[in-house]
C-alpha cells in the first residue's frame, strides 16, 4: 500500500490490549468514546466477525446525523480488526467505498500499542480525510478511548 493513500495513527495507551479492544467490540463502550466531542454516538450496531456488519451514527452539535456503515473483513480477538465501508451489509456493494480500517492492539507490558491505519481508495480520498480533521479527531477520539478503559 502506498503512503499517498494512507493515514495512520499510533499510540501507546496505558491499558491491557484486550480492554481497549473490548472499548472497540462492545456498543455500549463504543457509544461513550467513539466521536469526538461534542459528537457523539447515539447508534452502534456491530456484529463482531467476519462478514458481520456495523452501523456507527454520529450526532453533530447541530442534530444533524451521520450514519457510517461498513463490514468486518478480519476479526482476531484482541489482535485485530480490519472492516471497510465499501460494502454495507451482507456483502451489498456501498455507493461511495472511501475506506478501510486496520486496527491493531499490540501488547507492551501490559499497555497496548494501538495502531489505527487507515487505507482510501485514492489519494482524493485520502486527502479529503485530512482537511475533515483526521489527526485531530481521530486523536481526540484515542483519548477519549484511553480515558474509558482505564475506568473498565
Amino acid at each position: 500500500m502506498s503512503a499517498d493513500r494512507e493515514l495512520v495513527l499510533t499510540r501507546l495507551i496505558n491499558a491491557p490490549r484486550e480492554k481497549v479492544y473490548r472499548a472497540w467490540t462492545d456498543p455500549a463502550l463504543l457509544k461513550q468514546w467513539f466521536a469526538p466531542k461534542p459528537y457523539t454516538t447515539p447508534v452502534v450496531e456491530i456484529d463482531v466477525r467476519p462478514g458481520g456488519s456495523g452501523l456507527f451514527v454520529m450526532r453533530g452539535p447541530d442534530g444533524k446525523d451521520m450514519p457510517n456503515r461498513g463490514v468486518y473483513l478480519e476479526v482476531v480477538p484482541n489482535e485485530r480488526l480490519v472492516s471497510t465501508d465499501a460494502f454495507i451489509k451482507a456483502w451489498e456493494p456501498s455507493e461511495k467505498p472511501f475506506m478501510t480500517m486496520i486496527l491493531t492492539f499490540e501488547d507492551e507490558g501490559g499497555k497496548t500499542r494501538y495502531t489505527a491505519r487507515v487505507r482510501h481508495w485514492t489519494v482524493a480520498d485520502k486527502e479529503a480525510h485530512e482537511k475533515m480533521g483526521f489527526h485531530t479527531g481521530w486523536g481526540l477520539c484515542t483519548d477519549q478511548l484511553e480515558a474509558l478503559v482505564a475506568t473498565i
